[in-house]
Parts: structure tokens; sequence; C-alpha cells
């Protein structure tokens, strides 16, 4: 039986996850997971779970006394579930949604966190001239297979790009994300990728260190913080070693250094 879909709708951001009323330096979008091919509604809760809470997480850690600003976050919520082959649709809906975090909040950095396909979703629309950075998780990628074009990394020039993979993932490859990491690391010194070694695809073991890892990329690209020596280590090696940095157990408990 083919899926039904539904009528045109809007993509929209949800209700800010930081304080509100107070000086905002920065601006972290979270996107979710997706489907490949699908017209319908994505679920209002379900769906966003894993964003909500790592955009939670955030905007707790862009709180941190002596920051100039606070960081908002928000989470895209879709127009559809599917990525939609050319149509590209959560691509557009991230786009949009950078517009919309422009007009609310001015002339800030905005920083586009994706999870799955939403990770797809962030690396693709991360040309867009306000976006500071990208955060890529256990990003889907579509495999290009020989003569197929490739997915594009040009957009990602002048951004800092940080993807984290499991290594189990069997969701989402790996080994797809490292090659794209690769070929934009050519373009873009500043792109690292870091491995969570023996973890699948929602990285649920190393859940606080992902966690931890994100708030360090996300305070250092939008709020100025210094990047702790892993990540600083990871920018600046060469490739392979900073696109498949390990992530060590226990990240973040530790001072930054």
């Amino acid at each position: 039986m083919a899926e039904q879909t539904t009528p045109d709708r809007r993509a929209r951001l949800g209700r800010t996850l930081g304080p509100e009323g107070a000086a905002v330096g920065g601006v972290v979008l979270l996107l979710p997971g997706g489907d490949e091919v699908s017209g319908r509604r994505p679920s209002p809760l379900l769906g966003t779970a894993s964003a909500r809470a790592l955009g939670r997480r955030l905007a707790r850690a862009g709180r941190a006394d002596g920051l100039e600003g606070v960081l908002a976050a928000h989470v895209v919520h879709y127009r559809r579930r599917g990525w939609n082959g050319a149509g590209a649709d959560l691509a557009r809906d991230a786009v949009w949604a950078v517009g919309e975090a422009v007009r609310l909040y001015g002339d800030v950095p905005v920083c586009l966190a994706g999870l799955g396909m939403g990770g797809r979703a962030a690396l693709r629309a991360g040309g867009h001239e306000a976006v500071a950075s990208v955060l890529a998780v256990a990003p889907w990628l579509p495999d290009e297979g020989p003569g197929g074009p490739p997915e594009p990394v040009k957009q990602l020039a002048g951004r800092r790009v940080l993807i984290v993979h499991g290594t189990k993932d069997t969701r989402s490859d790996p080994e797809l994300s490292f090659r794209l990491a690769a070929r934009a690391k050519k373009a873009n010194r500043d792109v690292c990728r870091f491995e969570v070694h023996a973890d699948g695809h929602g990285l649920r073991a190393y859940r606080d260190e992902v966690a931890a890892l994100a708030a360090d990329f996300v305070l250092g690209t939008l709020l100025g913080l210094p990047f702790s020596r892993p990540v600083r280590d990871a920018f600046a090696a060469p490739p392979p070693l900073g696109l498949r940095m390990p992530l060590a157990s226990g990240f973040g408990r530790s001072p930054r250094r």
C-alpha cells in the first residue's frame, strides 16, 4: 500500500531550551533524525526526544559564568519526516530555520547540530552565511557508489565542522562519514571527526561523553570558549588522525585544558 502524503505545511522552531529574556550570544539549531523517503508529518515528541535532550544539555552549558551572552537552543520541527531524494526536504527546512534564527536574534553565530538524517541536513545546509559551525552526530549519508554524485562539501568552507560516529553503527555507515570528512578536510582545515569505539547508532554507552564533546565544540564555536585539548588536537592533526580521533571514556569529567 502506498504511503499517504499530507498537505504541504511549514517548518517551525520549537520553544527555546535556553533562558528567555537574556542576551543571546549564539544559537544552536537541533535537527532530529528522519527517514530516507517519507511524506508523513514527524512525531512532535518521539522523533525529537534525543534532539531535545542534547539541546537542554547545550543550553545548560551555555549559562557558564563569564560568558557575554547565553546560548539559545531550538529543535527544528520539519514539514515532513523524509529527505525525499532531490527534494532534500530536511536540508531545506534547516536553511529556513537558520533564517528564522537570524530574524529572531539578529546577527549572532549559528550552529547546526544534527542527529542521524538530521546530521546530513546540517552538513548540507551549512553553507548559509549565518552558520559558524556544524555538528553531525552519527550522520546518515548515502552510499555514493562508483560514478555516483558525491555528497557536497564545498558549502562547509569557512565553517568549523565536527562529526562524531560510533564504529558499530549499523544504521548509518561510519565509513561514509569518514570519507565525507576526508573530502571536506581537503578544502577546509577546520574539520575533525571523533570515533566512539564499539558503540552503535544511538551512542548510548557514551551518551555523557558525546554530550560533553558537543558542548565543548558548540560553546567554542559560538561563544568563544577555548576548546579542550582533544578537540584542538583533532583539528590540528592531519588526516586520517584528526578524522579518526577516539572519544575517550570519561571525556568532559575533568576541567578543560
